[in-house]
């Protein structure tokens, strides 16, 4: 049996864990720094956190020893994308070398890199990354879902393919990790502008405005940043932008409803995590640094001032962008 870790205990990974859990094919642990979760998962097999009502299968455990991670084989990253660089700089001796790192995490690691390319920098275990439109709650629930597989290494396609057998998730695949990563967390900025649309003025061609003209604006950044195009039609692409920013189940999308409505704070984003809030700053700033036209993405570019400017009138978002 193949020992499967899951580094957090989260939404998505328990989920996913105990999505693997049913299969009874490997053993799958939860590693998590929450003592309560753990007693709960191990004892009663429910995490109330995240899924209060929710009965976890019998063969999902929970771990707070680190050590678990020198016998996986493989090992999903499932924490905030802010924690996760500095998590494996500081727990990489404990890491089996030959383990497969999968990131979950939908965000920029340190110094505004995405995630694979800090993590390459800290330890030398084969790679992968898995995005994709994949609500937790829709997941534990077995509710079929689409992942993109990425990796540099096609050969590693087969071990996340036989993870899965048999389960709701499905994957397609590509060797395009930029354009998964930049997928990923471009998504999370445009749900949080189509938010605001829809809470200002709830107008079905107004949405398709706004969605057309954010699908144009991260097909031309992740190509910009060395993606490829096609990466827009996996699963990674329009399928996790649509879900993210057309359904209320998404956090990014629910603080641009926040923003629309007048109740937006910086308590908010400063007390949750919100990766689109994150990264809308860090690329407006990549795109100034590396001398693009900033008036090329109007929708960046307003969303950028109307997070940083205290002065910013709401209610100008959607007029300032349908004057370009």
């Amino acid at each position: 049996m193949r020992k499967i870790v899951f580094i957090g205990s989260g939404a998505i990974a328990t989920a996913i864990g105990d999505v693997l859990a049913a299969k009874n094919k490997d053993e799958i642990y939860l590693l998590s720094i929450e003592n309560e979760v753990i007693e709960m998962i191990n004892n009663c097999h429910v995490n109330t956190i995240y899924f209060p009502k929710y009965k976890l299968n019998e063969n999902l455990h929970a771990t707070g020893d680190k050590n678990v991670l020198l016998e996986a084989n493989v090992i999903f990253l499932a924490m905030p994308s802010t924690a996760v660089v500095d998590y494996i700089r500081e727990n990489k001796a404990y890491f089996n070398p030959t383990a497969l790192i999968v990131n979950l995490a939908k965000g920029f690691g340190n110094g505004g890199e995405i995630i694979p390319d800090s993590i390459k920098t800290l330890i030398y275990n084969p790679l992968m990354t898995l995005k994709g439109p994949s609500f937790a709650r829709e997941i534990i629930n077995r509710q079929d879902t689409g992942l993109t597989a990425a990796t540099t290494d096609e050969s590693l396609y087969k071990i996340i393919t036989d993870v899965f057998d048999g389960t709701i998730i499905r994957t397609d695949f590509t060797t395009d990790v930029t354009g998964v990563e930049y997928a990923s967390i471009l998504k999370n900025i445009y749900a949080i502008i189509i938010g605001i649309v829809d809470a200002n003025l709830d107008s079905a061609n107004l949405r398709s405005i706004f969605i057309t003209m954010a699908l144009n604006e991260m097909h031309q950044l992740i190509t910009a940043f060395g993606g490829k195009e096609i990466t827009m039609y996996n699963y990674c692409g329009f399928g996790d932008f649509s879900l993210t920013a057309l359904n209320d189940m998404s956090r990014n999308r629910t603080l641009g409803l926040l923003i629309g409505k007048g109740f937006f704070n910086t308590s908010i984003s400063d007390n949750v995590v919100l990766e689109g809030r994150i990264a809308a700053d860090i690329f407006y700033k990549k795109i100034v640094d590396n001398q693009m036209d900033i008036n090329s993405f109007p929708l960046i570019n307003e969303l950028y001032h109307m997070l940083n400017d205290k002065r910013y009138p709401t209610r100008n978002f959607i007029k300032n962008i349908l004057k370009n």
